[in-house]
């Protein structure tokens, strides 16, 4: 079971949650039923976590995120799209739906978005999951080549089955699609009259982008002072030596990789992920 939760966000932004799976029966271990808030990357929705959030219901409140831009929740012409409204968005979320102290685990954009909060609100996060996001800046080159990737897309596609096929088999910009990737994107599509296309606006996208691929980030990973996993695919953007300084900086870091999986770790090898973060949940999250 899925249940659509809305939810106010900052400048009254509406938001959609999704609580996936009836909430767990309090008592018993004491640990049941404490929340986990779920934050996608850019151009992501809260269905890419439908495996996690599964099978984190079966011991925790489990609930994932459209962040604004994205999926169902509102996607302002003028936004903002600011990191500061991605915090507060996701802040809101945490105080409403009475989630704290709360795990929070996010994959690239959505895992900047969880150690800022965290370092900002200390005292709403119990733990932290970064999967697959680089604390150094990315830079211009990166932006310009966003900006290129997007204007490359074939839309509007005729079928799904053709964005499956571009994004897992014919991308130019990706060394390796994988199948995985297709369906990806497959669940960010919705049909129009003219064929298929995104569910976000491309441009939106950019400026989501634009406010964080040119700084770096160690000073607010730094501030972080909750348990915190940082998790890599071992083909991901986030490199070894990257992630290992990551976890160095952080006041009570730990390191997971997971072999075979690219950026989208938890998409690609939910399996793999689940294995890899369970131990640390298990820790942190018994009493």
């Amino acid at each position: 079971m899925v249940q659509r939760i809305d939810v106010t966000g900052a400048e009254g932004v509406r938001l959609a949650a999704w609580e996936f799976a009836e909430p767990p029966k309090r008592g018993g271990d004491g640990e049941r039923g404490s929340g986990v808030l779920l934050l996608h990357g850019l151009m992501g929705r809260a269905s890419h976590w439908a495996s996690t959030a599964r099978w984190l219901s079966e011991r925790h409140r489990a609930v994932a995120l459209d962040q604004r831009g994205h999926g169902r929740s509102e996607k302002p012409a003028e936004g903002p799209f600011t990191r500061e409204a991605y915090v507060a968005d996701a802040e809101a979320v945490v105080e409403q739906l009475g989630l704290a102290p709360v795990t929070l685990i996010g994959h690239s954009m959505g895992a900047l978005t969880a150690w800022q909060l965290a370092a900002k609100r200390p005292d709403l996060v119990r733990a932290l999951i970064i999967c697959d996001m680089r604390a150094s800046a990315l830079g211009a080159a990166s932006q310009r080549e966003w900006e290129d990737w997007f204007k490359a897309w074939p839309v509007p596609f005729a079928t799904l089955a053709d964005v499956r096929k571009w994004f897992g088999e014919d991308d130019p910009w990706v060394e390796r699609p994988t199948p995985a990737r297709g369906e990806f994107y497959a669940e960010v599509m919705a049909e129009r009259a003219d064929g298929w296309g995104p569910v976000f606006s491309r441009r939106q996208m950019l400026t989501s982008r634009e406010t964080w691929v040119h700084d770096a980030h160690w000073e607010e990973l730094a501030q972080v002072r909750c348990p915190t996993l940082v998790v890599r695919g071992l083909d991901g953007e986030l490199g070894r030596a990257e992630a290992q300084e990551m976890v160095r900086v952080l006041p009570r870091g730990a390191y997971a990789e997971v072999a075979d999986a690219g950026h989208l770790v938890h998409y690609d090898r939910p399996d793999a992920w689940h294995e890899a973060i369970a131990p640390f949940l298990n820790e942190v999250l018994t009493p």
